[in-house]
């Protein structure tokens, strides 16, 4: 589904009121492979011509957020980052604590393992968030660490 559809719904659906400025924020996050922080996406935006301020941007976001069109993560540095969920699915990642790079991965035992344990604790599950913290393959070495 396009993701700008998908939000326009979504705020028609909260009675929030769709917005040029809103759009664009949904459209050029959908543009974005990878990770970003709204530094970043700020410029993308005025790269574009797109007339959208700071202060937009920080109020469009959590509806963003709300409609699972974006996911948020902290970096390594605790900085908010932020990518896409546009056709994606959903994904847990890799902090290298050296030099910030986000590795993603999917693992159907990591999710098996979780849902089982939600059972046997008769825990409703909403979502979850897995992140390990490290050192990437660059930067393990330099570090002395050893992969595991």
């Amino acid at each position: 589904m396009d993701p700008t559809a998908e939000f326009t719904r979504f705020l028609a659906s909260r009675h929030l009121r769709v917005t040029a400025e809103r759009i664009a924020v949904a459209g050029a996050i959908a543009s974005i492979r990878g990770h970003f922080d709204l530094d970043s996406l700020l410029a993308r935006l005025r790269r574009r011509r797109l007339r959208v301020s700071r202060a937009t941007l920080y109020r469009t976001l959590p509806h963003l957020l709300e409609a699972g069109i974006v996911h948020r993560l902290t970096g390594s540095d605790g900085t908010p980052r932020y990518e896409s969920m546009a056709g994606r699915k959903h994904h847990d990642h890799m902090v290298c604590q050296a030099c910030g790079a986000i590795a993603e991965f999917q693992s159907s035992a990591i999710e098996q393992l979780q849902e089982a344990a939600c059972r046997r604790q008769g825990f409703t599950m909403t979502g979850h968030v897995l992140r390990i913290e490290g050192f990437c393959r660059g930067c393990a070495p330099a570090r002395g660490s050893r992969h595991v």
